[in-house]
């Protein structure tokens, strides 16, 4: 793959070159040769069939993973959050120590490995709240929680420039990703104002159902916001948002 440089862009195929344009310019790419028959039925290529397989199951998990946590992350995620996404997913699979190399998959994995994921790659969690939080998952309760004890917003909470207000949300869910079900609860704090005034301490509790057999996760989103006459506005379009899947149940 080359990238293509000079004032004319080309896009389509000449020759055995195919042009177009992807989130990284414009690219140049030698058309394949093989048959898509001959991978799929030859055994010389049975190492490219498994791992084709274990990739669209990654991709499959990546995505309900991604809609179980749509409604939190609509604002708050960047450009290469599914591709990102999709690769941490691999991890999980090929951390199957049970499944046949091909049929390795998700319940099996590890999906522990997806906690500390950054759906917003721009903004991390770690370094924009320095306050003290603690996540819990209570599977027998089926309580998926947040706590961030008091603190001083312009001491603990790194804010984009013409920041006036935040809120912190917070996310659970359970997830059967066989059959691409899930249920996922939501909390927000009120808007509270980024100045010197300590915060009240903010608790929330996403409940999921008790003694679930499935994963479990829970994500923590802090959002800025900028008043101008009363009212308030999201900072750019929220490319400022850290959302970090935070703590991870894979269960039994």
């Amino acid at each position: 793959m080359a990238k293509q440089k000079g004032i004319i862009k080309l896009k389509g195929t000449i020759g055995d070159i195919t042009f177009y344009k992807s989130k990284d310019g414009f690219i140049a790419r030698e058309k394949t040769t093989i048959d898509a028959k001959r991978i799929a039925t030859d055994p010389a290529f049975q190492r490219t069939r498994e791992n084709g397989a274990e990739f669209g199951r990654a991709g499959k998990a990546s995505k309900v993973l991604r809609n179980a946590f749509r409604p939190v992350f609509k604002n708050s995620a960047d450009s290469r959050m599914t591709s990102r996404l999709t690769q941490a997913m691999m991890k999980v699979v090929q951390a199957d120590l049970v499944s046949v190399r091909g049929k390795r998959n998700v319940i099996d994995g590890e999906a522990a490995l997806l906690q500390g994921f950054e759906f917003n790659g721009g903004a991390k969690l770690e370094t924009t709240l320095f306050a003290p939080y603690l996540p819990t998952i209570d599977r027998t309760a089926g309580e998926i929680s947040l706590r961030v004890p008091s603190f001083v917003p312009a001491d603990m909470l790194a804010a984009p420039a013409g920041t006036t207000h935040f809120r912190i949300y917070s996310a659970g869910a359970e997830i059967d990703f066989e059959q691409e079900a899930f249920r996922m609860e939501s909390s927000e704090s009120t808007i509270m104002s980024w100045d010197t005034t300590q915060t009240m301490e903010v608790v929330q509790v996403n409940q999921v159902t008790a003694d679930s057999t499935w994963p479990l996760f829970l994500v923590v989103v802090v959002e800025f916001y900028q008043m101008v006459n009363a009212q308030l506005y999201p900072l750019k379009n929220g490319s400022y948002n850290p959302l970090s899947l935070v703590k991870v149940d894979g269960g039994a």
